[in-house]
């Protein structure tokens, strides 16, 4: 058994995957949702919206997000965040899971105009 407890003062934070455990995924948590536009080359990302409002932009579309959405964001899919309230709180998947130079190697930065904004 393992428990781990998210943190209300940090604004991301990851719980388990390949680096600490023998999950073939990883999960993790945000306080808020963060403008960090970026894509994954293979990771599939899974947003699970716990509490709050927020407004997540894929590509070319925002969607507004609240408790209890499920959002997924396939490989090569720009994304980030807009905005969120302040009592959000989401939890995030990443399939596969990938460690270490892998892990961030897969995260790719995207200017600001690919998203039409």
């Amino acid at each position: 058994m393992r428990l781990e407890r998210a943190d209300p003062l940090r604004p991301k934070g990851w719980y388990l995957g390949p680096w600490n455990s023998s999950l073939n995924v990883s999960f993790g948590y945000a306080n808020e949702g963060i403008n960090e536009p970026h894509f994954h080359q293979r990771m599939t990302e899974v947003y699970m919206v716990a509490r709050g409002l927020a407004a997540i932009r894929v590509e070319q579309e925002t969607i507004e997000l609240s408790q209890g959405d499920v959002i997924v964001v396939e490989p090569g899919e720009a994304h980030t965040f807009l905005s969120s309230s302040s009592d959000y709180f989401h939890f995030v998947m990443h399939l596969p899971a990938l460690e270490g130079d892998a892990a961030n190697d897969d995260k790719v930065p995207v200017p600001d105009s690919r998203f039409g904004l």
